[in-house]
């Protein structure tokens, strides 16, 4: 599978929103908390493959600080809340 470097631990965590191949190259944004307005961070949807193969469609936010975060449908709409933990990797999957 693709290699990944996660920076992570005390206060920072990572996450990985794993999604279908219709958002394959789009952008996700997350941004902290539960306020539209706040600033948002984005990464792109990639294929992740095993050789040749691919295993999975992913966006990764390597260095993320702990707390709660709205995660963004393309629309601008709120997907999801999901929670940070420091050292730990939280996994989404957006359908």
């Amino acid at each position: 599978m693709d290699s990944l470097v996660l920076d992570i631990g005390g206060q920072i965590g990572a996450l990985v929103i794993t999604t279908g191949p219709d958002l394959a190259e789009e952008e996700i944004e997350i941004s902290p908390g539960l306020d539209p307005a706040a600033k948002r961070t984005h990464n792109v949807v990639h294929p992740r493959r095993d050789r040749d193969v691919v295993r999975a469609y992913a966006a990764v936010f390597p260095t993320v600080p702990a707390g709660p975060y709205t995660v963004w449908h393309r629309d601008g709409s709120p997907y999801q809340v999901v929670t940070i933990h420091g050292g730990q990797v939280t996994e989404l999957t957006m359908s």
